[in-house]
């Protein structure tokens, strides 16, 4: 048995050695899904899911709302192709979800992205504060985000094939390594992803001319929100209990990047519908 795990084993040794790359904040990535696949993946994924709130009726067509997140996020993707060509490439676009009790947003490799309308009417957003959810959002897929996620459970898949071998495929070795995978490498880097999309978007917003205080205050509002009912938008971004004064420490430095507020120009991107 040991002679047959050898090969395995040599293939799993070689995925890690050579599946690394780096974040924009210059930390070490590990992606065994290449940015480019997990962008054709993500496609998929989006055409799919946005269809089926199509057939449901759940797309949001206030005239509005669809200008005003139209405007905000083309500022953000101005300076977002400004700092990052190869973003220049993707199909940016938002989908605006019609469900005011859903507090969540979100943003697939290659720029698609879906708000739930529940976000900007539960906690009052204004733009500036709209620009931070959605700067956040787009700096996950800047950051390569979704190809590491995607690789991180590739990477479980290889943990629970070689277990399996080494215990004659015994079920509970294999539930023993998928859970071991999923501590060792989806806890610490979803939490270090969190923070890489907190700096990296308000430094987008505040270069699309956008309050940076606002990251503050919208963490503040979530914060009163979640005392009477947890948002959506917790259970995929955790907030830590010094989120709010990590970015508090942060203003200074990012007014001295726009400190007349100049707004960006807009790029047009497709409001789903």
């Amino acid at each position: 048995m040991i002679t047959a795990l050898k090969p395995l084993t040599l293939i799993i040794v070689t995925l890690l050695l050579t599946s690394c790359a780096n974040s924009p904040t210059g930390r070490n990535q590990f992606l065994l899904i290449s940015p480019e696949a997990a962008i054709l993946e993500s496609e998929t994924a989006y055409l799919q899911t946005v269809g089926a709130l199509d057939d449901e009726g759940k797309l949001a067509t206030d005239p509005e709302i669809m200008g005003r997140v139209g405007r905000v996020t083309g500022r953000l993707v101005t300076i977002a192709e400004q700092d990052f060509p190869n973003s220049r490439s993707w199909q940016w676009s938002v989908a605006i979800i019609d469900d005011p009790e859903t507090v969540n947003a979100w943003c697939m490799a290659g720029g698609r992205m879906a708000l739930y309308t529940g976000l900007i009417s539960q906690l009052e957003l204004t733009d500036d504060e709209l620009a931070q959810i959605m700067g956040h959002e787009i700096s996950h897929a800047l950051a390569n985000h979704t190809a590491e996620r995607m690789s991180r459970a590739m990477a479980t898949t290889i943990g629970v094939v070689a277990v399996g071998v080494a215990a004659d495929n015994s079920a509970t070795a294999m539930a023993g390594a998928a859970l071991l995978a999923n501590v060792a490498l989806e806890l610490p880097n979803s939490r270090v992803a969190e923070t890489e999309a907190d700096s990296i978007g308000m430094e987008l917003a505040t270069r699309a001319g956008y309050d940076p205080e606002a990251a503050v205050t919208l963490w503040q509002k979530m914060g009163s929100l979640s005392e009477t009912r947890p948002p959506e938008f917790f259970s995929t971004h955790p907030a830590p209990e010094n989120r709010q004064a990590t970015l508090q420490q942060q203003i200074p430095s990012m007014l001295a990047l726009n400190p007349n507020r100049t707004k960006a120009q807009i790029t047009e991107i497709e409001i789903v519908r």
